[in-house]
């Protein structure tokens, strides 16, 4: 039985104050396999003390410096790169062609910013006055079980570049993967306070950073609702944010695109991470002259998806991260028959051979209306909505039709026409013709996506603020 019992304080482990535990479930077996003892707001406060301290020098680091601390990182967390895998895969469920990609992008997290550091100028001449980009503060970082530690080094890298300490909150589901990156991070030996990290509940470590005054911004990656309650406490202290939430992203296939390569491409992406992705395209928008195609190649595509073990190269869809997830789905896919959808695939119920864990079928409606439940609230498992549409005018209203916008996706042969499209889509990002990233670009969210933007110079001047010296 796996027993997690320390929290990463000023640069040691040592046992927290509180005394809660949290059951860590397997979600392949749904069986206990260990428990973690939760951070309380003494702990959260002990945290936050350390990184106050440490700012008072850090801060003051120079680029080079920073640098240094970043390659240090980069180190230490390619070094058991494998590890991170592993335990990534057998504790939250996600398969290992993606724990592989979601690791890669942790390691890469720290040579990117590097990059973008090199180019940075802390001071800059505008008009006739000198700005001076100076780091805000403690940073509170506080990141979802979807891929935990992939948001743990873009966040705390993105920091460190800016020369903010930080007090980091990880899902509590995902303590394994978070000893695992705090003993790199401890292995990297950056001074002491730059980094701290305490398990625990939202709404106890969560809300303590939220409220407190020595905390000057809070990155966070989660849901709408969780979001929103940040927000508010947020405010009172005036605290910057960054909140990367949730999605409903439509994947418009245009009437001139190559359906034999984008539908199949628009199944498996509607799957990525088990469905469990913020950015996954859900909403596959196709002609309505076209439809019968769309059904039949969709349909050909789902019987390729492999539900099955995560560990395994070949699956597609691992389980999901819990059961309570696991009913949130079926109560979805319930609801799309009850709204009048057709269920082309998958549907209610456990894959055979696979009735002791959290694993859902591969599901796919098509005849979908986008007033549909499943249409507009995100599910967050591997089910598709497949909605028809009569001329790429209506394709528009609709893709815009929802109260997200984190990121829409468009196939055309036409590289320009997509584009076009693209200008009018609400979204922070579109990928036109495929699945691509760029860490030098923005991402964040229009509507209830979120506010403000991670990667880039654009992420980095999130932790910074500038002072105009006019003289």
């Amino acid at each position: 039985m796996i027993q997690i019992n320390k929290i990463y304080i000023n640069g040691e482990f040592v046992t927290p104050h509180g005394t809660e535990t949290f059951d860590l479930i397997d979600p392949v077996t749904n069986l206990k396999t260990g428990e973690v003892i939760l951070g309380d707001e003494e702990d959260t406060r002990n945290v936050i003390a350390a990184a106050k301290e440490a700012f008072k020098t850090f801060s003051k680091t120079t680029k080079e410096e920073r640098i240094t601390f970043l390659k240090k990182l980069h180190t230490a967390v390619s070094r058991r790169e494998a590890e991170l895998v592993s335990v990534m895969v057998n504790e939250y469920g996600g398969t290992l062609q993606f724990c592989k990609m979601s690791v890669q992008n942790a390691i890469s997290a720290f040579t990117t910013t590097i990059e973008i550091l090199q180019s940075f100028s802390f001071e800059q001449a505008v008009g006739h006055s000198k700005v001076r980009f100076e780091p805000l503060g403690i940073a509170g970082i506080i990141t979802p079980w979807n891929a935990s530690n992939s948001f743990i080094c873009n966040k705390l890298a993105t920091a460190i570049a800016a020369g903010c300490t930080t007090v980091i909150k990880p899902s509590e589901m995902s303590a394994q993967q978070t000893r695992l990156i705090a003993e790199c991070i401890h292995e990297a030996g950056l001074p002491k306070g730059v980094v701290n990290i305490v398990n625990g509940l939202g709404n106890v470590v969560g809300a303590e950073i939220t409220s407190h005054p020595d905390i000057a911004k809070i990155s966070f990656t989660g849901s709408t609702i969780t979001g929103k309650t940040i927000a508010r406490g947020a405010v009172d202290t005036m605290k910057r944010v960054t909140l990367e939430l949730g999605g409903k992203s439509p994947n418009i296939i245009l009437e001139d695109a190559d359906f034999g390569t984008a539908i199949p491409m628009a199944v498996f992406g509607a799957y990525m991470n088990n469905g469990q992705a913020c950015i996954a395209p859900t909403r596959l928008l196709v002609p309505q002259s076209r439809l019968a195609e769309v059904n039949e190649l969709a349909k050909q595509t789902v019987q390729q998806v492999k539900v099955g073990h995560p560990g395994d190269e070949t699956t597609h869809i691992g389980p999901m991260v819990s059961a309570r997830q696991y009913e949130r789905v079926q109560n979805y896919i319930r609801l799309g028959q009850e709204e009048g959808a057709t269920l082309l695939a998958g549907g209610e119920g456990k894959p055979d051979g696979l009735e002791e864990g959290n694993f859902v079928k591969a599901t796919l409606f098509t005849n979908v209306r986008n007033d549909m439940h499943i249409a507009q609230e995100e599910i967050f498992g591997p089910v598709l909505s497949i909605i028809p549409y009569q001329n790429e005018e209506e394709a528009i209203s609709i893709a815009n039709d929802t109260t997200y916008g984190l990121a829409a996706y468009i196939s055309s042969s036409d590289v320009k026409h997509a584009e076009q499209v693209a200008s009018r889509i609400d979204a922070g990002r579109v990928c036109i013709n495929g699945f691509s990233h760029d860490p030098q670009a923005p991402f964040g969210g229009f509507k209830q996506s979120g506010i403000g933007r991670e990667y880039g110079i654009f992420g980095l001047q999130a932790y910074l603020e500038p002072k105009a010296i006019l003289s």
